[in-house]
């Protein structure tokens, strides 16, 4: 693994980290491609039941690499694939993990940084946190699910305007609006994502992953759809020897103790 993206995994914890702090962990194409792999592995590995996206320094992550992209554009190479190639494979990871994901968001988030914070389950932020969406302030249109994520965030009007607008949102006002779940002071930020992934990474990780499903699929079906697609999932969960040994200890009134499968 390239050290632009860092992976590890502790207790039941997978952490991966954005770091190229000196670009504000801003996407070079070398950068987005590491990151997706760390995704793809994240996502297989049976020893983090939980994993936690952050950055490196002062940012989370600036978004695409403006350099990069303006020798792109001066080859006439304009976006070179890497919305399609890159940043919707990533997100897709994200969003498709059968496990949750925790957003460490440490600093800027701007565009794509952003869109990659909203795919997370939850988003924990230092109350140094700021948001920006970015893209119309260079005559762009959003990418990596943002037109998906933010309106399901924080309602269709807010959204046109956060897009539209493109001003930034410091940390507090982010939570007022439902951007993310907790803001917290900047040196609290790594214990608080971590203890909060280790919560889950404690949990019914075959419930959670369900959790994800039932969510997504209701989100573009009818209630009918979103029925049926509950009974599957329940079906599933079922079958879990987390769901039976939890019944269990709910009759014996004990803590139930989950093994993630």
């Amino acid at each position: 693994m390239s050290e632009t993206v860092l992976y590890d995994v502790t207790d039941g914890v997978g952490t991966i980290t954005l770091n190229r702090p000196d670009g504000m962990n801003s996407l070079t194409t070398e950068m987005k491609e590491r990151l997706r792999a760390a995704v793809v592995r994240a996502a297989a590995d049976q020893e983090a039941r939980a994993v936690v996206l952050t950055g490196a320094g002062r940012a989370f992550c600036a978004g695409q690499d403006l350099r990069e992209h303006a020798d792109n554009l001066a080859a006439g190479k304009g976006l070179d694939g890497t919305v399609r190639e890159h940043y919707n494979p990533i997100v897709l990871a994200l969003a498709g993990m059968r496990k949750p994901v925790v957003a460490a968001v440490n600093g800027v988030a701007a565009g794509a940084g952003a869109s990659l914070a909203f795919a997370c389950d939850l988003i924990v932020a230092s109350d140094k946190a700021r948001f920006a969406t970015a893209f119309t302030g260079i005559g762009l249109a959003p990418d990596s699910g943002m037109s998906w994520t933010l309106q399901r965030l924080v309602g269709k009007a807010k959204a046109a305007e956060l897009l539209l607008l493109g001003e930034p949102v410091k940390a507090e006002r982010a939570l007022e609006l439902g951007l993310v779940n907790r803001v917290v002071p900047a040196d609290e930020l790594a214990p608080a994502a971590v203890e909060l992934a280790r919560r889950l990474a404690a949990g019914p990780t075959v419930a959670y992953g369900a959790v994800k499903a039932a969510l997504d699929h209701a989100a573009t079906h009818d209630l009918a759809s979103a029925l049926e697609r509950e009974a599957e999932l329940q079906d599933e969960c079922a079958e879990t020897a987390d769901h039976r040994n939890a019944t269990e200890a709910f009759l014996k009134k004990q803590q139930p103790e989950f093994e993630g499968r």
